[in-house]
């Protein structure tokens, strides 16, 4: 499975602005620097840059299981080599397919890590002239949703369309499924106040009334405002006997300090609860730890990449697992749940020089159980978010029964950000369109709404 638009035809351009005007003489043109030899490092893997066309191996992501096998995870580097370039215009399109890099990014979703990282210099005597700079504002990967805000949008000639939908005997499922599935979640929150005011009626209450199974779950999940959305489903993933530990993973490992905060402080204004204390309650250990940390919503979100920290981190981890007898886990936590995921795709590329190999296959050698797969989600989303989110829905819905739930939730959260990157991972991960799977494993109106969001 090759990417798209790697290498380009005629190499890579120069990064703008490099080298500085009135300095060409000072700064060496660019892509001349050769990667640098660690001392007491194993020795790189011979070959490089993998091959175009090359990376990741085919059939080689993902495995059964739920996560792909070392250095196969787009984005990751082979060891001994970087990992191909996934940002810019074009990024996750099918070959000669047009790209998204005119759509601007959500304020709350900065989300960024799928560019490339700049190769660090090392100069004799282990100091440089002069700080290198960094890649311009332009390679900041942008993404886009498949529900945008309805323009010439009523609230009130919305909440009667779907008044008329529910009165009487009988429902016009195919009603309601072109308002919900057509408007903005903040469109939605002003058609359930529209609602109220016109007919003094709770409109969740009448759609609860009216649908039921899957076509409800999906319908009031979408009337959710996003936050609540996220504080509901790590509730009820902690609520009665057992633990749901694949949704606080997915949930707290995925998103913003802004979104994080916003999420506590929703579980405990709406449940009456602290969500450190559940999460001490319910799970134990590292990755007790883990969750604790990502609850704080304090991430590093600079995203200026510092390439000398990147090197010290990544032979930091290096020296707390491969290089020492048992592990220590707390080092892992801290570069994991405290570095910016651009600082987090930096280390990574390093350490595949430094041990030879990626930093996802050593976590699968040094961890084990639900803190292996958190530490793996944080460099996952580092790497490529929207094939993160590829890789769940197809879990969800692969082999015998469909995890609804799961399907829902990742469609409903994401198809507002980043739900047209993640089905163009999709169709090129596993060969089928994510349409084309739901439709084959869902039924009746809860596929056609689910379809009427995801699109064709």
């Amino acid at each position: 499975m090759s990417y798209p638009g790697y290498p380009p035809s005629g190499g890579y351009p120069a990064f703008p602005g490099y080298p500085p005007t009135g300095q060409e003489s000072v700064y060496p043109p660019a892509g001349q620097y050769s990667y640098p030899a660690v001392p007491g490092a194993p020795p790189s893997a011979p070959g490089g840059f993998p091959a175009p066309g090359g990376f990741p191996a085919p059939g080689g992501f993902p495995t059964p299981g739920g996560f792909p096998t070392p250095g196969s995870f787009p984005g990751a580097p082979q060891a001994g080599g970087m990992p191909p370039y996934l940002g810019g215009p074009g990024f996750g399109v099918p070959p000669g397919g047009p790209g998204f890099g005119g759509y601007l990014q959500p304020p709350a979703q900065n989300y960024t890590g799928g560019g490339p990282a700049q190769i660090p210099v090392v100069h004799p005597g282990g100091q440089a002239p002069s700080p290198m700079p960094g890649p311009p504002a332009a390679m900041v990967q942008c993404t886009q949703g498949t529900i945008q805000a309805a323009p010439n949008f009523n609230a009130e000639r919305d909440a009667e369309i779907l008044r008329k939908a529910m009165k009487g005997f009988g429902t016009d499922e195919q009603a309601i499924i072109d308002v919900v599935a057509n408007r903005s979640s903040d469109q939605r929150q002003k058609i359930k106040a529209a609602f109220k005011t016109m007919y003094g009626k709770d409109l969740i209450k009448d759609l609860k009334s009216e649908l039921s199974g899957n076509m409800e779950e999906l319908t009031l999940a979408l009337f959710m405002p996003s936050t609540y959305y996220d504080a509901w489903s790590l509730y009820h993933a902690m609520k009665g006997a057992g633990t749901q530990e694949k949704v606080l993973i997915e949930i707290l490992c995925t998103r913003t300090n802004q979104e994080i905060r916003e999420i506590v402080n929703c579980y405990k204004s709406e449940f009456g609860r602290d969500i450190e204390d559940d999460i001490r309650a319910d799970t134990s250990g590292h990755f007790e730890r883990l969750l604790i940390s990502m609850c704080q919503g304090n991430r590093d979100e600079n995203q200026t990449v510092d390439y000398q920290k990147a090197q010290e981190d990544a032979q930091r981890l290096y020296q707390a697992g491969e290089g020492r007898l048992g592990t220590d886990e707390s080092c892992f936590n801290m570069v994991l749940a405290s570095r910016s995921f651009p600082q987090l795709k930096a280390t990574i590329e390093a350490y595949s020089r430094i041990a030879n190999r990626d930093l996802l296959s050593s976590i699968d050698r040094e961890f084990s159980g639900n803190v292996e797969r958190g530490l793996k989600t944080i460099l996952q989303c580092a790497l490529n978010r929207p094939a993160f989110f590829a890789e769940r829905l197809y879990y969800s819905m692969k082999g015998a029964g469909t995890d609804d739930s799961t399907l829902i939730r990742i469609v409903v959260t994401r198809s507002e950000i980043d739900l047209v990157q993640i089905k163009q991972m999709f169709t090129q991960m596993y060969q089928k369109t994510l349409a084309t799977m739901i439709a084959s494993d869902t039924s009746g109106h809860y596929r056609h709404l689910l379809l009427a969001i995801v699109g064709q």
